[in-house]
């Protein structure tokens, strides 16, 4: 999988203490639209509400587990485990962009989103009984 994108507000999010990432519960959400007029620019759009997402009615879990968290000589590193999601009982997508947002806050900002991933074209179509696997392979998330 290709590297993540930042989303721009989630650095102000980070320094007015919206995320404890080493211990949040983190999220996947799915999308077949272009992230650029959805959450980048201002902070405030910088949730899950301005992403449009695909229905989940026959997806297994997207909840993420953190591997890892702390930091070293000023660099902290958050590792995931990789997620397998499999679509049972019908189709899922198509989806093309794999977001990962924060779900413990639930007002100012309810549901931050952290960062997206482009898989690239073509989108991807889940039919019942297939997976997909989100490689978060190496450190996730590096702030130095």
């Amino acid at each position: 999988m290709v590297s993540p994108t930042k989303i721009n507000g989630f650095v102000e999010h980070l320094a007015e203490k919206v995320h404890n990432l080493g211990s949040d519960n983190l999220l996947l959400a799915l999308s077949n639209t272009d992230p650029s007029g959805e959450v980048q620019g201002i902070t405030s759009n910088a949730v899950l509400a301005n992403v449009t997402e695909v229905s989940y009615t026959n997806l297994t879990s997207r909840s993420l587990t953190i591997t890892s968290s702390g930091q070293t000589s000023g660099t902290y590193d958050l590792v995931l485990q990789d997620l397998t999601v499999t679509s049972n009982g019908g189709t899922t997508g198509p989806f093309r962009y794999i977001y990962v947002y924060n779900d413990t806050p639930s007002s100012s900002p309810a549901d931050p989103v952290i960062n997206v991933y482009d898989n690239g074209s073509p989108s991807v179509t889940l039919q019942d009984g297939e997976t997909f696997t989100t490689d978060f392979t190496g450190d996730y998330i590096n702030l130095s």
